[in-house]
């Protein structure tokens, strides 16, 4: 049993034809899909280049362009049909574009990838429903989650060694969960599914982040603890966090290190409507007509 199947749904999806694609960013070293080890030289973890996709003629993404630094907390906010989630599944393979490219790093050409695989270099997903091991305890589920063998007979008759014990405790306590680590997952509270999720998440050491709407459904004192565990793993992990609670986002925002720096991304309509602190976006004409100002 694989632990990342809670989070990625593997797909069948071909990779594009070399033609398809094209030359990878000037400003990216590397031949387009010619290395799945994550290179970030250039300071960009993530990179989305005039990615289109429609639905029966439906634009979800309509030329989104946008790049997330290594280490960066970045928000993606925006009304529904904005096209965050589909921005989500054409990154992890779920969803191929008609036009674009997408790069993890300099070299990775995540269009030439399918889900699994991009699960497994380093790409975690959470989605807006908590998927956990229910009959299983919080500890266990940990367990499962680890990035080693997970070949049936080695999972059922191994032992945990010490590393792997002290990451799950670190693990446990980073999420909240230490005192709960023998309770079974199917009656944790909501908000403790989501962190258990995002523990599992972390047991699979990503590089990069996607958590959709991760605190939909949280009580005020939730949303406050989620907010100090994201803002815990900025720096050693890259996110990327759409979600609709302002207050939230304004907390992930304002908070930390580099305060000063971190940018807002406004999606309407399947492309970037604005970019940039906070403060900024939310004085943006064009933002409150869209979004906020609803």
């Amino acid at each position: 049993m694989n632990a990342a199947a809670t989070t990625v749904r593997t797909g069948s999806l071909e990779p594009l034809p070399i033609d398809e694609i094209g030359d990878a960013p000037a400003n990216y070293g590397g031949r387009p899909g010619s290395s799945t080890e994550l290179d970030v030289v250039h300071g960009v973890v993530l990179y989305v280049d005039n990615v289109s996709v429609s639905f029966d003629g439906f634009k979800a993404l309509n030329g989104l362009s946008l790049e997330v630094n290594n280490g960066e907390l970045r928000c993606i906010i925006g009304p529904n049909g904005a096209g965050k989630t589909t921005m989500m599944d054409v990154i992890t393979g779920k969803t191929r574009p008609d036009s674009g490219r997408v790069f993890f790093g300099s070299t990775v050409d995540l269009l030439r990838m399918r889900e699994a695989e991009i699960a497994q270099i380093g790409i975690g997903r959470k989605f807006q429903k908590p998927t956990v091991f229910e009959h299983l305890n919080v500890f266990e589920n940990l367990e499962l989650a680890l990035s080693t063998d997970r070949r049936v007979r080695r999972t059922l008759f191994s032992r945990l060694d010490s590393a792997s014990f002290d990451r799950i405790a670190a693990t446990l306590d980073l999420i909240h969960l230490r005192k709960l680590a023998g309770k079974l997952a199917g009656n944790l509270s909501h908000g403790q599914k989501q962190w258990l999720e995002i523990g599992m998440l972390l047991m699979q050491e990503p590089k990069l982040l996607l958590l959709d709407e991760p605190v939909a459904g949280m009580t005020d004192e939730e949303t406050e603890r989620t907010a100090e565990l994201f803002l815990s793993l900025e720096g050693k992990h890259s996110l990327v966090v759409v979600e609709h609670d302002m207050k939230f986002i304004e907390e992930l925002t304002t908070r930390g290190e580099h305060a000063a720096t971190k940018k807002v991304t406004v999606l309407h309509e399947g492309s970037v409507l604005a970019e940039g602190r906070l403060a900024d976006v939310q004085a943006n004409e064009k933002v409150v007509e869209v979004y906020l100002g609803r």
